[in-house]
């Protein structure tokens, strides 16, 4: 207790800090100077209005209507919520689902999602005021909590007024978990308080209980993101936008996904290296966050090639290099859309962003050799031959240059990759009996206070 007290006191001491970080950051992203209130606890009137109609609409539904807060911090963990959130609608019709980011695009991308049918608003800071009137207004019966974005007053917070935390599709990375034992003293009592941990693999348990959380506590329910849903929309938007890239010429499409800076310069070389070679190559780069679209798309045109925007509207003809993917929420389809593809995150120290989503499309996968968010996928994409790490531009354009001359090679890594995403899936029915699990222990534990205080 008495270090979560030192902890509180510093968070309150750089709160100016913090505030002049959003200020910073608003520069290149206009919306982070906006809806402060939230990020302090304070729940708009209008918003609260809205949600306590909500959640009285119904409170005679079948099976009971709880009230289940989940929080993804920005846009990846808001991409893997997202079928979750659908599922827990569907268990929980007359549910409320309350819905939390950190990120402006993480909110864009809820509210893309869902419109008004769940409550989002930012995520209270981890004050114990902001924690306090966040949990008072919206009074939740289970937390959720993706990947591993723990905060220990919001972890002790929901645990002191009864709320079970479940960690879902919990990960973490040896990197993160020496990051975590150098503050053991604070991370122990926290992972003590949770309730269940829904880790992706074995070894993200392992270095969880190694930290001091209970065995009891945890579960492995594998990586919800094998379980993504292709339908047939999906399919007919990829087919339909992979004809507008080709074009009558019929142009190979290499898409990069999710870059970081310092890995355009690497792309763009190894893409001059490719277009001696298949001169009609079309590259379509997808930036990670959006104030850099500007920056990726000043790089491009200062290297000599011919650009257009995605939010243009117009089809890359056939004097266009490089498409720009400067859109949100259309990353899905774009893997539909290419004949190959590298995501990225991986050729800097990030540790990489998610390996499955293309396998699934049965798309070839390259990446660089950071990959330490998603080793387990990586592992298993590699074992079947689905993926090839390159380190160098050089490297990568030979992989590129020779997947995109070999239509056999291409297909057949290609499939082996969405082999392995079709046999892992199944996480998602595991990790929705671990929430229903717990919130069925929450209703009898609130039945059980009932009576006692009715009881004489």
């Amino acid at each position: 207790m008495t270090f979560r007290i030192l902890y509180s006191l510093l968070l309150y001491l750089l709160t100016p800090a913090v505030v002049v970080r959003l200020l910073i950051r608003s520069r290149r992203a206009p919306a982070y100077r906006h809806r402060w209130g939230e990020r302090f606890g304070f729940i708009p009137g209008a918003v609260k209005k809205r949600y306590l109609m909500a959640k009285d609409r119904d409170p005679s539904a079948k099976p009971p209507s709880p009230v289940i807060w989940v929080h993804s911090v920005s846009v990846g963990e808001t991409l893997a919520a997202v079928p979750l959130i659908r599922r827990l609608k569907a268990s929980y019709p007359g549910g409320l689902l309350v819905v939390t980011t950190m990120t402006p695009t993480g909110s864009d991308r809820v509210v893309a999602a869902f419109g008004e049918t769940v409550l989002h608003v930012y995520a209270p800071y981890d004050l114990p005021g902001a924690v306090s009137r966040f949990l008072k207004t919206i009074n939740p019966d289970l937390l959720v909590i993706m990947e591993t974005e723990l905060w220990p007053n919001l972890v002790h917070g929901s645990a002191k007024s009864g709320v079970p935390v479940v960690l879902a599709n919990a990960r973490l990375s040896e990197k993160s978990a020496r990051g975590y034992c150098r503050a053991r003293w604070l991370a122990a009592p926290m992972l003590q308080e949770l309730g269940t941990v829904a880790a992706q693999t074995v070894a993200d348990g392992e270095r969880f209980t190694n930290l001091g959380l209970p065995a009891s506590t945890l579960q492995v329910t594998g990586n919800i993101k094998f379980d993504l849903e292709l339908d047939d929309n999906a399919r007919a938007l990829a087919a339909q936008l992979r004809q507008q890239w080709q074009g009558e010429i019929g142009r190979p499409v290499w898409l990069v996904a999710s870059t970081h800076r310092g890995e355009e310069e690497i792309i763009l070389e190894a893409f001059r290296i490719v277009r001696q070679h298949i001169p009609k190559l079309l590259l379509v780069l997808v930036p990670r966050h959006p104030e850099r679209f500007n920056e990726a798309a000043d790089l491009c045109l200062q290297l000599g090639f011919e650009l257009v925007r995605r939010s243009s509207g117009h089809a890359p003809r056939s004097e266009i290099n490089i498409l720009l993917g400067d859109t949100m929420g259309e990353l899905p389809i774009f893997f539909g859309a290419c004949d190959l593809a590298f995501v990225g995150g991986s050729l800097v120290p990030v540790g990489g962003h998610n390996l499955i989503e293309p396998a699934a499309w049965g798309v070839p996968v390259l990446s660089g050799p950071h990959l330490f968010n998603f080793s387990e996928a990586a592992n298993l994409l590699l074992a079947a031959d689905a993926l090839k790490i390159c380190t160098t531009a050089i490297e990568l354009s030979r992989n590129v240059g020779y997947l995109l001359g070999d239509e056999k090679a291409r297909l057949k890594m290609g499939e082996a990759g969405r082999q392995v995403a079709e046999a892992n899936r199944g996480a998602m029915d595991k990790l929705l009996a671990v929430i229903e699990g717990q919130l069925s222990a929450r209703a009898a534990a609130k039945n059980a206070s009932a009576t006692s205080a009715d009881d004489p």
